[in-house]
């Protein structure tokens, strides 16, 4: 009896001291309950101080300090901690001359690995709730930290016009970013490009929403779509939110002229596709739009974003453009009115945490309410538990050392680069180069220099890890003399030696001219706060492309063009690439190469993906996801202006050089036997055949075009609405079919609602914008 009356007891007193411990675990450290109440909760718990923190999200990469093998949390790092309740940081691992970390003051992937966790354990151990950070990175092409895959830049993985590709390829700059213990990913970016005069066409998926849309949906697919459980799931961010890139007069950053109805055919769809593809992070933009500003519009964010979307992300200013509000735009009269704005338009997080970061008196003056306070905080909140930060915020370094730059991601990026590139000439078939040539020239300032490949938001690289045009072409010859002259560079006109690139071309049975432009920063440029650069008449650096570098001509700088027409007067055949962040003007390359390509910026593959071209190894398939023009005095000269068609100048035809969606291949492809049958009144089945007549296998890409005869409002003369990227052996033929429904016959209506109007469209099938081969019309009921 009495040892039963001892067990009664030891069981009721392990009973209340198990509630007791349940008592103590505060409801927002509960996994197994659900997130809105364990956000809830939390937020019941914080402080105005501590809530305004998490708003906050100021440069990272001098949080940290390293000795030796090991990384701690900077003095810094702890005083924006201790005092300001930082919830966010962006840039921890970036490495680039702005940042001033290079490959022996930077992180690798272990360091970055150790370093976040370092950040992260000093947060959950010394805070007062033990809130996990999160950490953002820039990932537009890879992540720009050291030691990480570089595929090609925006421009590139559209010009793959290959989805599923670019989805592989985001997978593994989404996993990189994780393994070293970062959580954002700012990319894509989905801005529209129709003035390759900006600065930013590099990043961008080019000039057309829908193959835009379709590239955005993969790289956010790719990304983990979302899902944040998933241990390689990023947070996507959308760039730059919204019309961006066709800035007035191609300046960076300056005042959009674009109409409602323009906004939401056009610039919109993109963002939304992406956001329905689990986007959960939009940035702002630097630009305004009928005299409002993007980082203080109401209608964007409250409205359209999360009201009429259901965006359950949090929006980001991009880097100080709160403050821009009272700087640049001057709507606003100090930078904390700046943030008053930026918060009740609903703008969730501020880049740079200036503006936000003087919200408390506004709160205390009720100039911002505490449930706007709340909603802002609580968005970011629910993601940071979604991902499981509360329970587990570290990485394992040794995973990032050996998972970040593996074979199978360098594998992806050299796929991507082959994809990526586009034959626009070739002439009497001089591509593939013959097996047995002996003697080759590789000529020009873009031949030979690993950074110029990369682009903009690239972190310094391992000379080991890139791959020259150069250096590719002798792989992909080891039999031929291969000799490399520079002869002149990108923009500097002092230091040439055009003598002996001719010299070399001579004595060459082929020359490949490799010219174009450049991102490439380095320590003699100057930069803004923003981290855009600072173009100046004294510099003669390479770099005349990335953010901040815009163009008032698209021509070649410095003797790029005397060094063309040098090695075309010898006599050699001449292949020549364009290696660019935009369409530069290539005239003269159209009317007088032996071959052309245009490469982009190809990535750390780029010299191998060009050389195994040149060889025949690859048959390319990339298309131009932006039309080429002959000269800026045709700009804008995108493919899907609205009618009527303009007409030729004075001087030249309103044509471009190379239209949207062009791009050759070694194959040819035939287009016959078009059928439309009508499954409904707004459902049309098209099924065509194609077939390749060429003598070897290649991949065409189908693009499917609308015209809508007669709408209440104005169209376009013709637009993309499907592709699909098909790969045929040599001779043979394949069905291809595409349904056509509500979405591609939809149209903004005079009441700016989308609408479906009876009547014909033309239905035109083909290679690229201006070769439509087939043709049919189909009638909407």
């Amino acid at each position: 009896m009495i040892r039963i009356v001892v067990y009664t007891a030891v069981f009721l007193l392990t009973l209340q001291c198990k509630q007791l411990n349940a008592q103590a675990v505060p409801v927002y450290k509960n996994p197994r309950l659900p997130i809105p109440q364990r956000t809830a909760d939390l937020l019941k718990r914080m402080t105005v101080e501590e809530k305004i923190g998490q708003l906050l999200c100021p440069m990272g990469w001098e949080m940290w300090e390293k000795k030796g093998n090991e990384v701690t949390y900077s003095p810094k790092f702890k005083q924006l901690i201790d005092s300001s309740f930082v919830g966010a940081f962006w840039g921890v691992y970036r490495a680039d001359p702005w940042t001033k970390k290079t490959l022996e003051t930077g992180l690798n992937p272990e360091l970055a690995a150790k370093a976040g966790n370092a950040l992260q354990k000093y947060v959950m151990e010394h805070s007062r709730l033990g809130i996990p950070i999160f950490l953002a990175e820039e990932s537009p092409h890879g992540h720009m930290a050291i030691g990480t895959t570089v595929f090609p830049t925006g421009i590139g993985l559209a010009s793959t016009w290959n989805p599923e590709l670019v989805e592989s390829a985001s997978r593994v700059m989404a996993r990189e970013i994780r393994l070293q213990g970062g959580h954002i990913s700012y990319g894509p970016v989905m801005d529209l490009s129709r003035d390759p005069r900006w600065s930013r066409v590099e990043e961008s998926f080019g000039e057309d929403p829908v193959l835009t849309a379709a590239i955005g949906v993969a790289a956010v697919k790719g990304g983990g779509g979302g899902d944040l459980s998933k241990p390689s799931s990023v947070l996507s961010t959308l760039k730059h939110f919204i019309a961006y890139g066709i800035p007035e007069g191609g300046h960076n950053g300056n005042t959009t002229i674009l109409g409602q109805r323009e906004l939401h055919e056009n610039f919109l769809p993109p963002f939304q596709k992406t956001v329905k593809a689990g986007a959960l992070s939009i940035m702002t933009a630097y630009n305004s739009i009928d005299g409002m500003p993007n980082t203080s519009n109401e209608y964007l964010y409250r409205d359209l974003l999360k009201s009429q979307w259901g965006f359950r992300g949090f929006v980001v200013s991009d880097l100080f453009s709160i403050d821009g509000l009272a700087g640049s735009h001057r709507v606003a009269k100090d930078i904390r009115e700046a943030g008053e704005l930026a918060l009740k338009a609903g703008v969730d997080m501020d880049l740079g945490a200036n503006a936000f970061a003087k919200m408390k008196q506004s709160v205390a003056e009720g100039k911002v309410s505490i449930k706007q306070l709340d909603e802002a905080v609580s968005r970011i909140l629910k993601l940071k538990f979604e991902m499981g930060l509360f329970e587990n915020p570290y990485v394992d370094p040794q995973l990032a050392k050996a998972q970040v730059r593996t074979n199978e991601s360098m594998a992806i990026a050299r796929e991507t680069a082959r994809q990526s590139i586009i034959l626009l000439e070739n002439k009497n078939n001089i591509l593939p180069l013959k097996k047995t040539i002996s003697r080759i020239a590789v000529i020009g300032p873009n031949a030979d220099n690993q950074y110029n490949q990369l682009g903009d938001y690239t972190a310094p690289q391992d000379p080991e890890n890139i791959v020259t045009v150069y250096e590719g072409i002798k792989a992909s010859f080891p039999a031929a003399t291969v000799n490399y002259v520079k002869g002149v560079a990108i923009r500097d006109t002092l230091n040439t030696d055009i003598p002996a690139a001719v010299q070399a071309a001579q004595h060459a049975e082929v020359a490949i001219v490799v010219v174009g432009g450049s991102s490439a920063r380095d320590f003699q440029t100057n930069y803004q706060e923003t981290g855009a650069a600072i173009a100046d008449t004294k510099s003669v650096q390479d770099i005349e492309s990335g953010e901040g570098f815009d163009r008032a001509t698209l021509n070649l700088l410095g003797k790029q063009q005397e060094l063309l027409e040098a090695i075309k007067a010898t006599g050699t055949p001449v292949i020549v690439v364009y290696i660019q962040g935009r369409p530069l003007e290539m005239n003269w390359a159209a009317a007088h190469a032996d071959a052309l390509l245009c490469a982009w910026y190809p990535g750390q593959e780029g010299g191998t993906a060009i050389a195994e071209i040149i060889k025949g190894e690859v048959n390319p398939s990339g298309k131009l996801p932006i039309s080429v023009p002959k000269s800026v005095g045709q700009l804008p000269v995108y493919y899907n202006k609205k009618n009527p068609r303009g007409h030729d100048y004075v001087e030249m035809s309103a044509a471009p050089l190379y239209p949207f969606g062009y791009g050759k291949s070694f194959s040819n492809f035939e287009y016959n036997k078009l059928q439309v049958q009508t499954k409904s009144a707004n459902r049309f089945e098209v099924i065509f055949l194609l077939k390749n007549a060429g003598i070897v296998d290649g991949t065409e890409v189908v693009q499917l075009y609308l015209r809508d005869e007669l709408a209440s409002v104005v169209q376009p003369n013709k637009q993309l609405k499907q592709f699909q990227k098909i790969t045929l052996k040599a001779g043979e033929q394949k069905e291809i079919r595409f349904i056509i429904g509500e979405e591609d016959l939809s149209i903004i209506d005079q009441n700016m609602k989308p609408k479906v109007e009876a009547g014909v469209f033309t239905v035109m099938i083909g290679g690229s914008s201006s070769d439509l081969p087939l043709k049919a019309t189909i009638r909407v009921q």
